[in-house]
């Protein structure tokens, strides 16, 4: 898509330590009285959504932080007062974006930004292979990881997603770093996407079996 044909729009924004995936639920209390101002105004507007972008480097609480220049929209589906002053959160992750420009806090971060889906891909068979070892590869590691005596909630079924869905789907799910998993988000379209995340759980697929292989002093 040209980037000039993606129009510009205003988002409230939400840093976080980790990035947020498209299809992802995302469970927040918020108690900051700027943020609680973000929630009050996005249940008024048109579209109850807010943009979630990583912090790169250092924190979003005093100021200097480093954000990530692509997030993805979160669409809030449930508002709970936990008590006074205290929301429990529930957004589920929707588009992808790039920021434009930060502005001026309002009293929350803001900022200019437009979407950017993903890369339109042929479905053939380099991309059925590409999802199909995806998603043995998770498999393989969550079966690790509860071997390791990690409690692993069972994988829900991804039969019915797309190739765009499923290449969000599986970062979600996999046990990856917040960087690996920016790094994913970047991915121009779902196949470049599942070729790298074939890189990184595989070397988390690695340090399972080392860690199988040579318990520590608590196994």
């Amino acid at each position: 898509m040209n980037e000039d044909s993606r129009s510009t729009y205003t988002l409230p924004m939400f840093p976080l330590g980790g990035p947020l995936m498209p299809g992802a639920l995302l469970p927040l209390q918020v108690f900051e009285p700027r943020y609680l101002e973000m929630i009050d105004r996005c249940l008024v507007s048109r579209v109850p959504e807010f943009g979630v972008v990583m912090i790169e480097r250092g924190s979003e609480v005093g100021g200097g932080d480093v954000r990530s220049t692509v997030g993805v929209t979160a669409r809030i589906v449930d508002v709970k007062t936990i008590v006074e002053g205290r929301l429990a959160v529930l957004a589920v992750g929707e588009r992808r974006f790039e920021v434009v420009r930060w502005l001026e806090d309002d009293p929350h971060p803001i900022a200019d930004v437009r979407d950017w889906p993903d890369a339109n891909e042929d479905s053939d068979g380099d991309l059925t292979a590409l999802r199909v070892d995806a998603l043995m590869a998770l498999d393989r590691v969550l079966a690790l990881t509860a071997e390791l005596g990690v409690q692993v909630p069972e994988r829900p079924s991804l039969d019915e997603l797309d190739e765009v869905e499923v290449s969000y789907a599986v970062v979600t799910l996999a046990p990856l770093g917040a960087s690996d998993r920016q790094r994913l988000l970047r991915a121009s379209g779902p196949r470049h996407r599942l070729r790298l995340f074939a890189e990184a759980i595989s070397e988390v697929e690695d340090s399972l079996r080392f860690r199988l292989l040579n318990p520590g002093p608590d196994r």
